[in-house]
């Protein structure tokens, strides 16, 4: 199913050449920029609901119509899946039963944009982006999963278009809103946390495509017929349906997917990225890739990011470990600890002065060893709660009263902290990375996946700037 180019967009997709050449005069138009809009502009009155749509509805998308269901703060309007019968997204449509339904999402803006003020979206990562822009460029609100696009330029052209469209942006790293995030901020603002210069992160949970075989796309499975499937892959090359890849298990492939990364890393470094003001590397190098594959993610990685000095803040190297048995070093200050660590998912912090052990999402951070936790304990700043969570923060913000804590402009350079080490991934090597001019200067081919590849005809005219 193609998409027919709006009246008077008579575009031609950039080239990826044309992008790279001209990434640094879209990041300097996005920092001129005259909005970075965080909450609505007037507040609406108390005691009335944000109307909403929302696109994918199964997976994730029915844990965010229960969530955001139980905020109280929202009506769903209507609710949209390219699965839209499908088993898996029948509890979702139950929940919200008087909701218009949808299958394609250009049908409900067309049909039903009228209805509703903001749009959640928890499609596959591919189509995060052609389902954003089209929601910002018809004035909604946007909630959006994470990451934030598949590509490092679908995210800069995603956070440009926020910019100009002034509507609430929020990404789904929902850590982001949580206890973690106001502990960083004031340990950081009592000098507890300072001169920080290493981070390891680790992901060691089973991922769906450890222990696969993959040497191509599968074509022996019928399509089923509750999904479009030409739709499912929105301006990507069609491939034979696989349940390898629907429901769920397209996060695996390069194609379609960012991983791990993509799916755990804004949930384990985003505090660290956003209070250390780390930006984009300069240096990503794939130390370790165990089962490298053309089409899916390998079975184990470790991969190393090197940020530059920022103001008084010292370099940063940031350190990722993924796969089952591929476990981060432990501290020295928990090498004779008296039980063994078994945590599968976190991050260690090391300072000049302190160590610290965190977890994923909104989990706080611990000074070790347990010792010395205990030792400062009395001098630490305490969180007294009483914050709103992230999809409280979200609907508040479009209603005017709040401002959201993970908008496009702070969660994109973190997304696209995650995209430079998928290309790592998925080529391998020592990669030099120019955060100014925002490409590769020692890899022809980590420079092309920057960009897509020319998406489907029709599909075209989400890519113009």
């Amino acid at each position: 199913m193609s998409v027919p180019v709006p009246p008077g967009h008579d575009f031609a997709y950039p080239s990826r050449r044309r992008f790279l050449t001209s990434a640094l005069a879209a990041g300097t138009a996005l920092a001129l920029a005259p909005s970075r809009l965080v909450r609505a502009a007037e507040t609406a009155p108390a005691g009335r609901k944000l109307k909403v749509a929302f696109v994918g509805i199964g997976n994730r998308g029915l844990d965010l119509v229960k969530t955001f269901r139980d905020t109280g703060l929202i009506e769903a309007v209507a609710m949209c899946d390219v699965d839209l019968m499908a088993e898996h997204t029948a509890e979702a449509r139950g929940i919200f039963p008087e909701a218009r339904l949808f299958q394609d999402y250009r049908e409900l803006f067309a049909q039903a944009g009228d209805t509703f003020e903001a749009v959640i979206i928890a499609t596959p990562d591919f189509t995060h982006f052609v389902v954003a822009m089209h929601a910002m460029r018809a004035g909604k609100h946007i909630y959006l999963e994470k990451p934030l696009a598949h590509t490092f330029q679908e995210a800069e052209l995603l956070m440009a278009q926020a910019a100009r469209s002034g509507v609430v942006t929020q990404m789904g790293n929902q850590g982001h809103s949580g206890n973690n995030y106001h502990q960083f901020k004031a340990w950081q603002e009592a000098g507890i946390i300072a001169d920080v210069t290493r981070v390891d992160m680790f992901m060691n949970s089973p991922r769906r495509w450890h222990g696969w075989d993959v040497k191509g796309y599968e074509s022996h499975e019928a399509v089923p017929a509750t999904i479009d499937w030409d739709l499912w892959h929105a301006n990507r090359p069609v491939h034979p349906f696989s349940a390898r890849l629907h429901p769920g298990n397209w996060r695996g492939w390069f194609d379609y997917g960012n991983g791990a990364f993509g799916d755990w890393g804004p949930h384990i470094l985003d505090t660290c990225h956003r209070f250390l003001a780390l930006g984009l590397p300069h240096t990503i190098e794939a130390v370790k890739r165990d089962g490298p594959n053309d089409f899916i993610f390998p079975q184990a990685t470790t991969i190393r990011f090197d940020f530059p000095a920022r103001g008084a803040m010292p370099p940063v190297e940031v350190f990722w470990y993924d796969g089952v048995a591929n476990l981060p070093p432990l501290p020295p200050e928990m090498a004779n600890a008296a039980t063994p660590f078994k945590q599968r998912n976190g991050k260690f912090i090391y300072s000049k002065k302190l160590t610290f052990l965190g977890g994923t999402h909104g989990e706080t951070l611990r000074i070790v060893p347990e010792e010395k936790m205990r030792e400062l304990g009395p001098t630490l700043p305490r969180i007294t709660g009483g914050f709103s969570d992230h999809f409280q923060n979200f609907a508040l913000a479009c209603l005017g009263r709040e401002e959201t804590k993970s908008p496009f402009h702070i969660s994109g350079p973190l997304s696209q902290v995650f995209i430079l080490g998928v290309i790592a991934q998925r080529i391998g090597g020592r990669l030099e990375f120019d955060p100014v001019v925002k490409r590769f200067t020692n890899s022809d081919r980590a420079n092309e996946l920057l960009v897509q590849e020319a998406p489907r005809p029709g599909w075209e005219h989400y890519f113009r700037t």
